[in-house]
């Protein structure tokens, strides 16, 4: 296989909008060992900073992040403003709002009139004058009602130049009905991967028919979730990684990208390793029964 320059190109690229990313991205959680998101604080704050100029040198531009990425010492956004600005002109940042922190650390969920403030703490932090894509991040507990009002709230902060382009994240095939019919949306986040449930895989097929781009997290840890993969799972991907030389990672990230060309990555990583590992599995292709069998776990 021909090496291009930038090896996230061997993935693909997607359209967000009216930008244009390579299919796999970085996710910023675990720079910060964000709780109960992530864990893998980096050793150092440099480490972060020289992980995030790399994963660029890589080709990566689009990253994912939120305010409410940060632990007692690290802020994902502080990281991205420090290491990568002023800002490459084909670099995305994503970002979510709706679920906050205090600056204790503690949990709040914004009304709808509170995203404005959570939209402009991401602008302070990132230094930027507008938020290329902002996902509305619906709590497990609103899965089952409106989010209306507070999607309307942010087609307004689009319609006044603050943001971009639009996404939900967490969402049910509802409620992306329901925001398709106030703004356009450009993305949904939603937990995938290997052992999606039916609902999991109906809202994927969904945004490849509408030609939304679906971001999946928990790629990398499937079912498992928070909790990691399990060891039945590892055991079936294992045997593909052998078969292919690579990482149990890099097999569930190719399996994911495998779902169809709307499909992203956003891995995250503090492990300069790591995140070459993650790249470079948007370039390795899997076979129909290799598919099958782990689409089958």
């Amino acid at each position: 296989m021909h090496a291009r320059a930038n090896p996230a190109e061997e993935s693909g690229t997607w359209r967000l909008g009216d930008l244009t990313v390579c299919r796999v991205g970085f996710g910023t959680m675990r720079l910060t060992g964000t709780e109960p998101f992530g864990n893998g604080v980096p050793r150092d704050r440099e480490r972060a900073i020289s992980v995030l100029r790399r994963a660029v040198e890589l080709g990566v531009n689009h990253i994912d992040t939120a305010a409410f990425y940060f632990s007692a010492t690290r802020s994902a956004n502080e990281l991205i403003n420090r290491a990568l600005a002023p800002y490459p002109e084909d670099l995305v940042i994503t970002t979510k709002v709706w679920p906050g922190r205090d600056p204790s650390g503690a949990w709040w969920w914004a009304d709808p009139a509170q995203l404005r403030g959570q939209v402009e703490e991401n602008l302070r932090q990132l230094g930027r004058d507008h938020l290329d894509v902002v996902n509305l991040r619906v709590p497990p507990s609103g899965r089952t009602g409106s989010i209306g009002e507070h999607f309307g709230a942010l087609a307004e902060l689009r319609e006044a130049g603050l943001i971009r382009h639009l996404g939900v994240s967490n969402v049910t095939s509802a409620q992306l009905t329901e925001a398709l019919d106030i703004a356009p949306v450009v993305c949904v986040q939603n937990p995938y991967g290997i052992g999606a449930s039916r609902e999991e895989r109906a809202v994927l097929r969904r945004c490849g028919e509408l030609g939304v781009a679906f971001v999946p997290f928990f790629a990398i840890a499937g079912s498992g979730r928070e909790a990691g993969v399990t060891g039945e799972d590892d055991e079936a991907v294992g045997a593909v990684a052998r078969a292919h030389g690579v990482s149990i990672p890099q097999v569930r990230l190719a399996w994911t990208l495998h779902q169809g060309p709307h499909v992203l990555a956003i891995p995250g990583t503090s492990d300069p390793d790591h995140l070459a590992q993650n790249v470079a599995a948007g370039a390795l292709r899997l076979s129909e029964e290799e598919m099958a069998r782990l689409t089958a776990l």
